[in-house]
């Protein structure tokens, strides 16, 4: 009864990944930085707040026990008006700011207005691979910050 049921559908031989690259996981981390700071960028125009929340566990130190509650996550804006007095926007991967190109690190941005749709670029890039090598360098000087 089985097979007649299973043959109408296309089966593989594909099985789900155990885990994830270290690239891969850069990127995303990345990425959902970027989308973080281009829904600040949005509620910043249109005169809201945007506060995504996290989950923190605390435990309480009469009882022991042990809970999570959720609270709301601090997002820092990443641009900021220049000496020229333009926008810009810097990309950071932890704390260290990204090298884009060399010896730049900060987009010049026309107006407030173009904001989401350049961080939603950038995005872009981060998952097509493009920014690849500037995650690993700001990978490295992370970990070695750890080390000391």
């Amino acid at each position: 009864m089985t097979t007649a049921t299973l043959t109408g559908l296309k089966l593989t031989a594909a099985q789900k990944p155990t885990h994830v690259s270290p690239v891969q996981l850069r990127r995303n981390k990345l990425a959902k930085r970027l989308w973080e700071q281009a829904e600040l960028a949005r509620a910043q125009a249109a005169g809201t707040t945007f506060s995504p929340t996290r989950y923190r566990t605390i435990t309480d130190k009469h009882t022991g026990t042990r809970q999570s509650i959720q609270t709301n996550k601090r997002i820092k804006q990443w641009w900021f008006v220049a000496d020229t007095g333009k926008l810009s926007l810097s990309v950071r991967y932890g704390t260290k700011l990204l090298e884009l190109a060399r010896g730049k690190y900060a987009v010049e941005i026309a107006a407030e207005k173009d904001l989401p749709a350049t961080l939603d670029l950038i995005k872009a890039a981060v998952l097509a691979g493009e920014l690849d090598a500037a995650l690993d360098a700001a990978s490295v000087k992370l970990r070695a910050g750890f080390g000391k």
